[in-house]
């Protein structure tokens, strides 16, 4: 049995941000009935393609059941208030307002099922200045601080590889149902979740804001680099760039002796962390130095034998091809009734036991109409 087994979510989200969440439920067990326009969610019709099936849509909507409904039509809206009845949970990502035109606000369907946990996710929140605004993950990331402190110092701001505003608000969403299905067994309530993805965002970045409170500046953009310690960075390596970190007096130590220049932890310039950022170009240049001669492979295991965290920079081919990632059982195979296995990403907490379920299946659109007509409402 899955941890949510016997969990009902009714999902009315689209896209990413919502159905990130409810996927994440969904792989713990609970039964996520996805409710769609008629025309589909809009991944439906996203790339990639594969034989005209969005593996994007895919990805995100394993092990949910179908339904499809027009709101707008009294008897759909009627359908899937009862269903709301009888749910745990509802997560829209609609603008806000828009749920309420609908009828299938927090306020509608928690005076019928007060037990209900809604959760709510769009880009600036249902209250605020700015709530009425559309957002898409670009725009947050700009607005939250995250892009200005991202790219390397002689370049613009630069948005980080992934939608990470909108898997983030997923994420806290996914956190703050599961805390507030904790909570509902104490007091018997439900709750009204407002998870906004400029919220999610700005809440990431203790570093930057530790050091805006301290000193009242931000440290700006940095590169590879990390802010407030150093060594912490990328250096050149005969066949491309490996990352090392050292966080403290210790491993720095561990990491002179690995460079034959033990002296360098006791030199006045290096023997703290705020000293070594303080030098941090020339430390910089001495240790690269060492690990342009060396293969990148070479600068790995020579900081393995040391106890320096070090790493090569891998893609996500060969991150999901490594035999850590495939030894974490990360990657597993979900079931599309067109395409059959595809590979996807699994959500990444393991409680302690195997997971042995069968592949999540990918619903086709409207496909349990009928079936969740039967195991919910009779």
């Amino acid at each position: 049995m899955g941890l949510l087994d016997g969990v009902r979510v009714l999902d009315l989200s689209r896209v990413l941000a919502g159905p990130y969440c409810t996927a994440m439920l969904a792989d713990l067990g609970a039964d996520v009935v996805k409710a769609e326009p008629v025309r589909g969610d809009d991944s439906r019709h996203l790339g990639p393609f594969v034989d005209g099936e969005s593996v994007y849509f895919a990805q995100l909507n394993r092990g949910k059941r179908s339904v499809a409904l027009d709101l707008k039509d009294a008897d759909d809206r009627e359908f899937f208030r009862c269903l709301a009845r009888r749910a745990d949970v509802v997560v829209e990502n609609f603008r806000p307002g828009v749920a309420a035109k609908l009828g299938v606000d927090h306020a509608t369907l928690s005076a019928d099922n007060p037990r209900l946990v809604y959760a709510s996710i769009s880009g600036f929140g249902q209250h605020g200045p700015l709530s009425h605004l559309p957002a898409y993950d670009l725009v947050v990331q700009a607005m939250s601080g995250l892009m200005a402190a991202t790219g390397h110092p002689a370049g613009p701001p630069t948005r980080t590889g992934e939608s990470l505003g909108d898997l983030c608000a997923g994420m806290f969403a996914a956190w703050g149902i599961c805390a507030a299905l904790f909570d509902r067994e104490r007091t018997g309530r439900g709750r009204h979740l407002d998870v906004a993805m400029l919220d999610s965002l700005v809440s990431l970045q203790v570093t930057a804001m530790s050091l805006l409170t301290a000193t009242g500046a931000l440290p700006g953009r940095t590169g590879n680099r990390h802010p407030v310690s150093t060594p912490f960075d990328t250096f050149q390596a005969a066949d491309g760039l490996v990352a090392i970190a050292v966080a403290n007096d210790g491993v720095f130590a561990r990491l002179t002796d690995m460079l034959g220049k033990p002296s360098l932890a006791v030199h006045e310039r290096f023997a703290t962390d705020t000293a070594r950022t303080e030098n941090r170009e020339l430390l910089h240049s001495i240790i690269e130095a060492w690990t342009q001669r060396r293969a990148v492979s070479e600068v790995v295991s020579a900081a393995e034998r040391s106890g320096v965290p070090a790493g090569p920079i891998w893609d996500l081919a060969e991150a999901v091809d490594s035999d850590q990632v495939r030894g974490r059982n990360l990657v597993a195979e979900l079931e599309h009734p067109v395409l059959g296995a595809l590979r996807y990403l699994r959500q990444p907490v393991q409680f302690g036991d195997s997971d042995d379920r069968p592949r999540p299946r990918i619903p086709r659109l409207g496909e349990h109409q009928e079936d969740v007509r039967a195991d919910w409402l009779m």
